[in-house]
């Protein structure tokens, strides 16, 4: 007998290596000493007086769902990044490099090509090194036509740079940078009231998205990397990104002993998608902004004196919007919603 006997194909699994090859050379900078290829990648810190590294890990859910329904395979890389790299980025820490981990029943090439493809441009908009990865075929585990991702990146911050709850004050003000809608959480939720609870097709037209509904629910994550290079010379206190737990419980983990957060929910505008999942769900509004990040994807701290700079470089920055959506005040780390 042969391994293909069993299910796994050694020489599909080769020609996919050799197709992402130059997906990956693409990303590498100049401190890449080994990419993909060894057993381990090899990369060079350059630059920091005082370096401290910095790692997360991440995957993108059951949102795989809807690129599975689609046939559409080549955003969700982009996702897989987003949450790896903006995790590391509330650090205030430069995402450096970054690995991925793609497992499946059977392996299609084409379709492990166009996830690669993804998390290629996630990584360039990062300007991180994408260095290497793991592709695990697994008869039987996973259901024929579907896969699983995992993420990890690690990146680099001057250690007198890193953000800290500890500098955070009672007054300083809450910046809110915009979404680009889900983004990577809530899709059990999401799937249930739409497809199982409502019976949308993914290729029906919804007026209130002005597209396909799985054209809406397959929008990448937004990666902030561009926009806190923007900001890198304003005093940033501390960053929460927003995921499962949504601002209700993002915010928190970055505020000091002592101290609580004002939300002025009418600060920013919350995209349709939102109104309407909870409108089919009837979801009760803090059970929203307990799930979902409701049009805020990254929570800024940051000093009064600077909010006008910070707003203004943002938003004429096309990249996203910048809001200031509330205050730091005294109390025992909750979030209120005014």
């Amino acid at each position: 007998m042969k391994y293909e006997d069993a299910g796994v194909n050694i020489n599909r699994a080769d020609s996919f290596i050799e197709k992402i090859k130059p997906l990956a050379k693409a990303t590498l900078k100049e401190n890449v000493m080994e990419g993909i290829g060894p057993f381990a990648s090899l990369v060079q810190l350059q630059g920091y007086r005082d370096p401290v590294l910095v790692s997360g890990t991440d995957g993108v859910g059951t949102k795989l769902k809807i690129a599975f329904m689609m046939g559409k395979h080549d955003t969700v890389g982009i996702d897989l990044v987003a949450m790896c790299v903006n995790d590391v980025l509330t650090t205030g820490a430069k995402p450096l490099f970054f690995l991925d981990y793609f497992a499946c029943g059977e392996l299609n090439v084409d379709i492990a090509v166009d996830v690669v493809k993804g998390i290629a441009k996630g990584c360039t908009l990062s300007d991180c090194s994408l260095v290497g990865g793991e592709t695990a075929e697994m008869p039987s585990f996973y259901p024929k036509g579907e896969y699983d991702l995992a993420g990890f990146c690690v990146g680099v911050a001057e250690k007198d740079k890193l953000f800290s709850p500890q500098n955070v004050n009672v007054g300083d003000a809450v910046i809110g940078l915009s979404s680009s809608g889900l983004h990577s959480n809530g899709y059990s939720l999401i799937r249930k009231i739409f497809f199982e609870d409502h019976n949308y097709g993914i290729d029906d037209y919804v007026p209130e998205f002005g597209k396909t509904l799985g054209e809406e629910l397959l929008t990448p994550t937004i990666i902030y990397v561009p926009v806190f290079n923007i900001l890198e010379d304003l005093p940033i206190k501390a960053a929460a990104h927003i995921t499962g737990g949504g601002i209700l419980e993002n915010v928190p983990r970055i505020l000091p002993e002592g101290t609580a957060v004002n939300i002025n929910t009418g600060s920013w505008p919350v995209q349709p998608v939102f109104h309407l999942v909870q409108n089919l769900g009837a979801i009760n509004l803090m059970e929203m902004y307990r799930t979902f990040n409701m049009g805020i994807g990254m929570v800024l701290i940051t000093a009064p004196s600077v909010v006008d700079e910070l707003l203004d470089r943002v938003n004429g920055s096309n990249l996203c919007s910048a809001y200031r959506i509330g205050e730091v005040v005294s109390g025992s780390g909750e979030v209120v919603l005014l």
